[in-house]
């Protein structure tokens, strides 16, 4: 199965993401958000990073629980406004 390449604003809208996820992450260790999360550190990095710009839903809302945001709030943060 080949992969529909990602538009500059997915990829935007992942690298927002990212910020967010890593300034609420704070202090607490990658791994230690992740374990709360159920999810490896490795997926947590990528996500971070943006090399993983369209994680699953279930992956972010479980980020969200752990790092006590709302799914509101990732939206916001995330929508991406028109030029």
């Amino acid at each position: 199965m080949v992969r529909t390449p990602l538009t500059p604003e997915e990829r935007e809208r992942g690298e927002r993401l990212g910020r967010l996820l890593r300034e609420a992450r704070g202090g607490r260790s990658m791994a230690e958000v992740a374990a709360d999360a159920g999810i490896s550190a490795e997926t947590l990095r990528k996500i971070e990073t943006g090399r993983a710009p369209t994680p699953a839903f279930f992956t972010v809302a479980a980020l969200a629980r752990a790092l006590g945001l709302s799914m509101d709030e990732l939206v916001a943060h995330c929508e991406l406004l028109p030029a």
